[in-house]
């Protein structure tokens, strides 16, 4: 194929991590076999594939982290990034992805065009589509924030998307700017290994203990058994879901049960009165990300780690290290970016243009909304996995996904059964909707727990989270509303 030629497919998914093998699977399942994934890297395979990063594991129990109809013979209960691989291998073989994805197809643009969507790529040619699916993800665009003198730092950096595993480690004097969830796993990994560890906290997260375990060889055989898969799927599930009723319908409970425990985990593992400050939150539990973590404190505690709170953060940087706001410098061989993805204000990287020119960065300038969080008005035939206010912070990302395929498919089906050529909803419908999402989020911890954090965007409205239980959501997302849609012929 040259990069002039056109090619015309009933849908393409834009995508080939998790959220992008559900749509395909889900599509074929329905009879859309004409279906192209475009994959802007050029291997496969989404999160689990790209963030190789030291430590890199699963926060979900996997046997509920992972594709409903895939069961999986899973080695320990929180899975770490290696076998996640192997897991996302394991879905794109069984399924025939792999000769259905197009690798190398960074997107610069997507335009309706009266009755399909041209996709416009960086080196793969255009593509035409009836339905566009964007799953490229809400953790796929890394952000580096622009401390001064950056530019002159003269040591390796690499943001923990992208991480060099060339560069040796060991006896180096390593700096990680950071202290979420990717920083808490990276943190105890590299700890032991380097001369001089910085850690970079802006604000502390609340952290619990990390229930895992390994399995044994006949758990894993029983794993991989669907009818046995199921019942610790449903288990765990609902063992999860529980965890809503204090995140939106009691601080107390919150307080009582998750804060008092995150406060004994760091009375245990660290001894030290000044950084046992430091690490503690002065919001409530929840409404930042919870990381679940035996070896962090431990790791933080250490002769060789040093941490540095906001009143001793980053003024600059220079030729050879850091400057603290205290005037202290610092000497380091790297400096390792943990400073999380553009995953609000940026749910979509590449430019949309809608029906009559319409642009989506437009429709989104105030803050991103979406019906269901997958469906725009004035942007037919389009459908974003993952997009605004689909996240959840209390169970498995991947329930949540398989949920808008309901929605998805219907919405698809509906078209094609009335033998139209598009569909949308309804402007009256996604404002109903969205008005509804924010009043429910007001009742939230994300909202009220007293932090700001990356589930909000700029607008200040929490952007990332479903507010409310997620089989809420997918009972939203299986009961299709034609009222809801307007469906051209």
């Amino acid at each position: 194929m040259t990069t002039t030629d056109v090619r015309t497919h009933t849908a393409v998914v834009i995508g080939s991590g998790f959220g992008g093998q559900c749509a395909a699977i889900a599509l074929r399942k329905r009879g859309i076999d004409d279906v192209v994934l475009l994959e802007r890297r050029d291997f496969m395979g989404g999160t689990w594939c790209q963030n190789s990063y030291p430590g890199a594991a699963v926060d979900v129990q996997s046997p509920l982290y992972s594709i409903s109809s895939e069961p999986y013979a899973w080695s320990q209960m929180f899975a770490e990034q290696s076998e996640l691989e192997e897991y996302t291998e394991h879905v794109i073989a069984k399924h025939g992805l792999r000769e259905r994805t197009v690798t190398g197809a960074n997107v610069t643009e997507v335009r309706w065009d009266d009755d399909a969507w041209l996709i416009t790529t960086e080196a793969a040619g255009t593509f035409r589509a009836q339905f566009l699916i964007n799953a490229s993800g809400p953790l796929s665009t890394p952000v580096v924030p622009p401390f001064p003198g950056i530019e002159e730092f003269e040591g390796a950096t690499f943001h923990t998307n992208n991480w060099d595993h060339s560069f040796d480690l060991a006896g180096k004097k390593v700096a990680i700017v950071g202290s979420g969830a990717s920083a808490a796993q990276v943190i105890p990994a590299i700890q032991p290994e380097v001369g001089e560890l910085h850690v970079f906290q802006r604000t502390p997260h609340w952290v619990m203990p990390r229930p895992d375990r390994t399995f044994t060889p006949l758990q894993r055989r029983l794993l991989g058994v669907r009818a046995v898969h199921r019942a610790v799927r449903t288990w765990t599930y609902w063992s999860l879901e529980t965890r809503m009723i204090g995140f939106k319908y009691s601080e107390r409970m919150l307080k009582r049960v998750a804060q008092r425990s995150a406060l004994a985990h760091i009375e245990r593992q660290i001894a030290d009165p000044e950084l046992r400050a430091k690490v503690t939150p002065d919001y409530t539990i929840g409404c930042k990300r919870i990381i679940l973590s035996n070896t962090l404190y431990p790791a933080l505690a250490a002769e060789n780690a040093t941490l540095h709170d906001k009143h001793d953060g980053i003024d600059h940087l220079d030729a050879t290290g850091i400057v603290t706001a205290s005037g202290e410098h610092l000497d380091l061989d790297l400096i390792i970016w943990s400073t999380g993805y553009d995953a609000t204000d940026g749910v979509i990287s590449y430019p949309v243009v809608g029906r009559g020119g319409r642009r989506l960065a437009d429709v989104w300038e105030t803050y991103p909304r979406a019906y269901l969080g997958t469906a725009v008005p004035d942007f037919p035939n389009l459908f974003i996995v993952t997009g605004p206010n689909t996240g959840i912070g209390h169970t498995s990302a991947i329930f949540v996904i398989e949920s808008q395929m309901e929605y998805i498919t219907r919405a698809i089906a509906a078209v094609r059964d009335a033998g139209a050529r598009s569909i949308e909803v309804t402007a009256e419908a996604e404002d109903d909707y969205t008005s509804m999402i924010h009043r429910e989020m007001d009742r939230t911890v994300w909202k009220r727990g007293g932090c700001h954090s990356w589930y909000q965007s700029k607008s200040g409205h929490v952007i990332a989270m479903f507010p409310g239980f997620s089989f809420t959501f997918r009972a939203l997302a299986r009961r299709f509303r034609p009222e809801h849609h307007r469906i051209a012929a």
